[in-house]
């Protein structure tokens, strides 16, 4: 047996009945969801909710990601763009053109992240732009957060429906 032949017995490359990938998927979006630009949830709710020195924290944190963020995309975003966008058109041409399930698996995960981090570009922008803090930037965090949770919802469902579907297909059902 060759070596690439005992790599693909031992992993096993079909992504979508493959239990580490649902796994990996949930807490992709589990981790998404709770550190919104970086600031985790629990955060902001106390901040909301205590005020004073957790809101003070939280407006120091929100403008350090958003700052850093925005540093990262106006000095190496178009380098980032040409990359993603090489990166996601190879995986999309391997994933639908050649069929690879692999590369399904690893689209379906990514392609939500880069809308993702292009929403948290622009929350970043809006608390620049406006000097966000106290209550606007708790209300633009958790409206943020929520949107997140919404994509992550449609694309958990979009991604069970083809894994689904490719586990038939693959299996002899379809």
């Amino acid at each position: 047996m060759k070596w690439y032949e005992m790599i693909f017995v031992l992993i096993d490359m079909r992504s979508f009945s493959n239990l580490w990938y649902w796994i990996a998927l949930a807490v992709l979006w589990s981790t998404t969801s709770h550190w919104v630009m970086g600031v985790p949830y629990d955060m902001i709710t106390r901040a909301r909710r205590k005020g004073g020195p957790a809101m003070e924290d939280l407006n120091a944190i929100a403008r350090i990601n958003a700052m850093r963020l925005l540093y990262i995309s106006r000095h190496a975003g178009l380098w980032l763009l040409a990359f993603t966008s090489f990166l996601l058109t190879t995986l999309a041409i391997l994933a639908f053109w050649q069929h690879v399930e692999f590369a399904q698996a690893v689209f379906l995960m990514l392609a939500p992240m880069v809308l993702i981090g292009w929403l948290s570009l622009r929350v970043a922008l809006k608390i620049e732009e406006h000097d966000l803090s106290a209550e606007p930037l708790v209300s633009t965090l958790l409206r943020h957060r929520m949107v997140v949770q919404l994509i992550g919802m449609v694309s958990i469902f979009i991604t069970s429906l083809f894994g689904m579907y490719q586990n038939m297909a693959v299996g002899g059902w379809g």
